[in-house]
C-alpha cells in the first residue's frame, strides 16, 4: 500500500542559510492560497513546529529517522498528511548532516530519500557569485538517490548580484525557483536554545510568519514549486495510527539490528476514541488540526499535561497515544493554574524554558504543592527535562516542587546530542532491560544527575546513568519520542488507572 502527498523537503548547506525562513513562508504562501498544508520537521526540534502550526492551522509534527525509525518516517508523514493538499518538510542542520557518527541516519537527505520527495535547497548568497554552482552542483551529485529539483537563492543583494548567480547556475542543471534580498530579513528573536517558541511571543510570531510568507510569495514561483511537489512518488506503507500502534502487540524498532529493542511491559491494549470532543491543544500551544487530534477514551484516567509559555516540547503523537490507550487528556498551564485539574490521576511534564520562568513557577506555591502531593501519593508523573528541573528541589535557587531531593541550576555549557539508552529497572513508563533512543537539549544541570535508582543507562557518547525513578515518577533529561515504543503510553495509562 502506498500513497501520494505532493511534498517538498526544505533544506541548505549549512543552519543559518534561511530553512526556517523559507519553509515557514512557503506553509504560509501555499495556506493563503487556500491549500491544506501539512507541516513537518525533520529531526528533533519542538520550536520550528510551532512556527509552522501559525504557518498553517495544523499541528506541527517531527520526523526523525533516529528517534523513530526509519520505518516510522513514512507512516508519521502521511498521518500528519491526512486531508492535506500539499506537504512542506523543513530540514535540519545541512542536508547531509545526521546523526553523529551514524552515517546519512537521521539527516535531512536520509528523510527526503525515505519520502521520495524533491529537495529545494536554500542557499546563503551573500558573499559569493560564480561560486554558487560549483556548491549547488555538489550538494545536487553527491548522492544520486537525492533530488535536488531547485535552488532558492537567499541574501541576494542586487539586481546585478542576482543575474551573475542565476548565469552561473544555468550551467549547473538546477533551476532557480526564488530569490530572496537581503534587505527586509524577517526578525525571529533567538535565546539559548534558539528561537523563541512561539507560544512566548504569539503576537509577534503571527506577524513574523505573515512576513515570511509575504516574502517567499514575493520572491518565489510558487507554481513551479508546487509542480516539483506534485513530482514526488508515492510514499509506501500506511498511515500511523494511534489507536492501532497502542493495541498491537508488536514492537516498532527504532534502532539497528544490532540494538534490538524490547516491548515495555504489559499494560493495555488499546481503547476506543472518544465519540465527540477532538481533545486537547498540543501542549506547545499549536492550533488543533480540525478532526484530527486525539479522542480519549470515555470514564479513562485523567491524564494531564503541563502546557503554556514554560513547557511548549511536547510531540503531538504522545497525546494521541495517551488518548488512544483510554486517557482523558487535558491541558494545564504551570504559569497560571493554581491547582491541578479534577479527577487528575497521571501527569506529564515535557521540556520547555523553566528557567526563564523560574520566578513565576516558583510563586505558584500552590500548584508546587499540588504536584508534590500528587508525586507522594505514588501517582504516574513523567517529566522530560524541563518537567525534571520543576520536580527538584530548587532552580536557581527558587523552590520548586520538591518532588526530587536534588537541585538544579543554569549552566554556560550546551548538553546537545542524540542518545542510545536503557531502562535500568522498572518505572511507570517502561520495563528493565527496554531500549530507546532520546535527545538531549539543554544548558543546566541537576545534581545529582541520577537517585538511588536511575531512569536510564545511558550508551551513548559515554556510558553513565541518568535521571530518577521513585514511587510513580520518571524524571530524566532524555527526550524520547513515543511513537517509537507505544507501549510506554499504554503502561503510564495502566499504572493511571490503577494507582
Amino acid at each position: 500500500m502506498s500513497a501520494s502527498v505532493p511534498r517538498l523537503v526544505v533544506a541548505a548547506p549549512s543552519s543559518g542559510s534561511g530553512k526556517t525562513t523559507v519553509a515557514t513562508g512557503l506553509m504560509a504562501a501555499f495556506a493563503a492560497r487556500g491549500l491544506a498544508v501539512s507541516p513537518h520537521k525533520v529531526g528533533p526540534d519542538y520550536i520550528d513546529p510551532g512556527y509552522h502550526a501559525l504557518a498553517t492551522g495544523r499541528v506541527g509534527r517531527n520526523l526523525d529517522a533516529y528517534l523513530c525509525g526509519p520505518e516510522l518516517v513514512g507512516p508519521l508523514f502521511l498521518h500528519g498528511a491526512r486531508g492535506c493538499d500539499i506537504a512542506v518538510v523543513e530540514g535540519v542542520m545541512g542536508l547531509y548532516d545526521g546523526a553523529a557518527g551514524e552515517g546519512e541516519l537521521a539527516s535531512t537527505a536520509h528523510v527526503a530519500k525515505l519520502l521520495r520527495a524533491p529537495v529545494v535547497l536554500v542557499v546563503d548568497a551573500s558573499s559569493q557569485s560564480r561560486s554558487v554552482a560549483a556548491l549547488v552542483h555538489g550538494f545536487a551529485s553527491w548522492d544520486p538517490e537525492v533530488r535536488v529539483g531547485g535552488v532558492i537563492l537567499n541574501k541576494v543583494g542586487s539586481d546585478r548580484h542576482e543575474e551573475l548567480l542565476r548565469e552561473a547556475l544555468d550551467s549547473a542543471g538546477v533551476p532557480v525557483l526564488g530569490v530572496l534580498r537581503r534587505v527586509g530579513q524577517v526578525e525571529t528573536p533567538s535565546r539559548h536554545l534558539g528561537l523563541v517558541p512561539v507560544a512566548e511571543r504569539r503576537a509577534a510570531a503571527v506577524e513574523a510568519v505573515a512576513a515570511m510568507g509575504a516574502q517567499v510569495a514575493g520572491g518565489c514561483d510558487l507554481e513551479a514549486l508546487a509542480a516539483l511537489a506534485r513530482s514526488a512518488g508515492a510514499v509506501p506503507g500506511a498511515a500511523w495510527d494511534a489507536a492501532e500502534a497502542v493495541a498491537s502487540p508488536t514492537h516498532h524498532p527504532t534502532r539497528s539490528d544490532e540494538t534490538p529493542g524490547r516491548q515495555p511491559g504489559d499494560g493495555a491494549a488499546g481503547a476506543r476514541p472518544k465519540d465527540a470532543g477532538d481533545g486537547p491543544k498540543g501542549a506547545g500551544g499549536g492550533p488543533k488540526d480540525p478532526g484530527d487530534g486525539p479522542k480519549g477514551a470515555g470514564g479513562g484516567p485523567r491524564v494531564v499535561v503541563a502546557g503554556g509559555p514554560a513547557f511548549t516540547f511536547s510531540y503531538a503523537e504522545h497525546a494521541e497515544l495517551l488518548s488512544a490507550a483510554g486517557a482523558d487528556v487535558v491541558v494545564f498551564d504551570p504559569l497560571r493554574d493554581e491547582e491541578l485539574p479534577e479527577g487528575t490521576r497521571g501527569l506529564v511534564i515535557g521540556g520547555g524554558f523553566p528557567e526563564v520562568y523560574a520566578a513565576e513557577l516558583s510563586a505558584n506555591e500552590p500548584l508546587r504543592k499540588a504536584v508534590a502531593e500528587l508525586a507522594n501519593s505514588g501517582a504516574p508523573v513523567a517529566a522530560e527535562c524541563a518537567g525534571l528541573l520543576y520536580l527538584c528541589r530548587e532552580l536557581d535557587g527558587l523552590p520548586m516542587c520538591g518532588v526530587l531531593d536534588a537541585s538544579a541550576r543554569m549552566s554556560e555549557r550546551l548538553t546537545l546530542g542524540y542518545r542510545d539508552a536503557v531502562a535500568v529497572g522498572d518505572s511507570v513508563l517502561a520495563v528493565a532491560g527496554t531500549r530507546m533512543r532520546g535527545h538531549e537539549f539543554h544548558r543546566t544541570v541537576v545534581e545529582p544527575g541520577s537517585g538511588a535508582e536511575p531512569a536510564w543507562g545511558v550508551r551513548t557518547p559515554r556510558p553513565r546513568v541518568e535521571g530518577f525513578v521513585q514511587r510513580g515518577v520518571h524524571a530524566s533529561y532524555l527526550h524520547t519520542h513515543w511513537a517509537s515504543e507505544p507501549g510506554v503510553a499504554r503502561r503510564f495509562v495502566e499504572r493511571c488507572r490503577t494507582s
